[in-house]
């Protein structure tokens, strides 16, 4: 007699990444540019076409995740009409509010920049798969990588402030340098013209401000760097200081 087979159990975890993937996966359905409209479907990542080429953007929060779209062929035409009017986008710009759609699923936190990659690459046994079909046919897909976290801290043990930051390490912040600043009334800014010196509220030899998204964190003193201008920090601002 044979031994009577077992179904495989599947854990809290993968239905709960399951239905995270088939929500986020409908949320980007609805923004892809689609002259027909997309309707979500759990799939299998064997079931995506081997060789094709996924565009790709990792979401920083918690959890954090690689969000995949392989939609190419779906908005070819959309892409030829607006390479046609003169006003060309690439994939990357088209797909970017569904992408954006499926990350705001997963709740606060930062989607970078999109990167095509093969998608043997990203997806694998770990992903949850979801197919965009129309009309039954499957024309798109979408998926979702959800990166382990890390071991949660010993009970009793509260995690650092620094510890909790770590996920966003990768995160691009816009830093800029100030050299110094001025007040004109409108009358002079519209008067401004090629040759105009501005005087500035430094002095001459004064540190550069050293600002991250508007804020200040350090000063220093500009140099050049291969022809490039760069900035020497001298000082580190202390958080009272630049207001953080």
């Amino acid at each position: 007699m044979k031994s009577p087979t077992i179904p495989t159990a599947r854990t809290a975890g993968d239905v709960d990444a399951s239905e995270t993937a088939l929500a986020a996966a409908a949320a980007a359905a609805a923004l892809v540019p689609s002259t027909v409209p997309l309707v979500a479907v759990s799939a299998n990542h064997r079931d995506i076409p081997a060789g094709s080429t996924a565009l790709v953007a990792s979401f920083v929060g918690s959890p954090s995740a690689e969000i995949v779209l392989v939609a190419d062929a779906v908005i070819a035409d959309v892409l030829e009409a607006s390479a046609a009017a003169g006003d060309a986008i690439d994939l990357s710009d088209a797909l970017r509010p569904a992408m954006e759609a499926a990350a705001a699923v997963l709740g606060a936190g930062v989607l970078e920049a999109a990167r095509l990659e093969p998608v043997e690459q990203v997806v694998g046994p770990d992903t949850q798969v979801v197919t965009l079909q129309q009309g039954g046919e499957s024309v798109a897909w979408f998926a979702l990588r959800i990166r382990a976290s890390k071991a949660s801290a010993p009970a009793g043990v509260v995690p650092s402030p620094r510890t909790n930051m770590r996920m966003l390490y990768d995160v691009e912040m816009t830093l800029t340098a100030e050299i110094g600043r001025t007040r004109l009334p409108v009358r002079q800014v519209l008067d401004l013209a090629p040759g105009a010196v501005l005087e500035l509220d430094r002095t001459a030899g004064s540190p550069a401000d050293v600002m991250v998204n508007g804020r200040l964190i350090a000063r220093g003193e500009v140099v050049v760097v291969d022809e490039a201008y760069g900035i020497r920090v001298t000082e580190i601002v202390s958080g009272s200081e630049s207001g953080l």
